[in-house]
């Protein structure tokens, strides 16, 4: 069942990454076009800005998951480095079970909002899109970062069992 696990979330990892790469080589394109366009041609493209705005968000979003999958994220680490084994995995687990909770409260918040009927009829200020599919972003982020930190917590409960025995 473990294995199962941890091939759902090496395949969010796979996709999230594609995601990050896509994004900001399509920022780049697009700033530069619009470079290229204003300055040579004298005809901007009038929604690179909030294209690429909106673009770095979700970069950034799904970035901040990635770090989450790797355990990359800024912590004060002093007391599980100076626990022995099973007490380091068994703290990180209760940690990690905190920061679950965080996130899916957070991401629920976030679906209740995105879901509103106000926040469907906005639109882009340029492109005349409908922004719910931008705010969409960031409770799926969370939502998958919610993801992530489980599966941390279930690799620790694994790790002090094995500490155990």
């Amino acid at each position: 069942m473990f294995k199962f696990i941890q091939g759902i979330d090496q395949g969010l990892v796979r996709i999230e990454r594609s995601l990050v790469i896509g994004l900001t080589g399509a920022i780049a394109g697009i700033m530069m076009s619009q470079v290229v366009m204003r300055y040579f041609f004298s005809a901007p493209i009038f929604w690179a800005e909030e294209i690429s705005v909106q673009m770095l968000v979700f970069a950034t979003l799904f970035g901040l998951s990635l770090l989450v999958h790797h355990s990359m994220l800024v912590s004060i680490d002093f007391l599980p480095r100076a626990l022995p084994g099973r007490s380091r995995h068994a703290l990180l687990a209760v940690l990690g079970g905190v920061m679950l909770a965080l996130l899916a409260f957070v991401a629920w918040l976030g679906w209740e909002w995105v879901a509103r009927p106000d926040v469907r009829l906005e639109l882009g200020a340029t492109t005349q899109l409908p922004r719910w599919y931008n705010y969409t972003v960031l409770p799926l982020a969370l939502t998958v970062m919610a993801w992530h930190q489980l599966v941390a917590i279930v690799r620790e409960v694994r790790a002090c069992r094995g500490a155990a025995q």
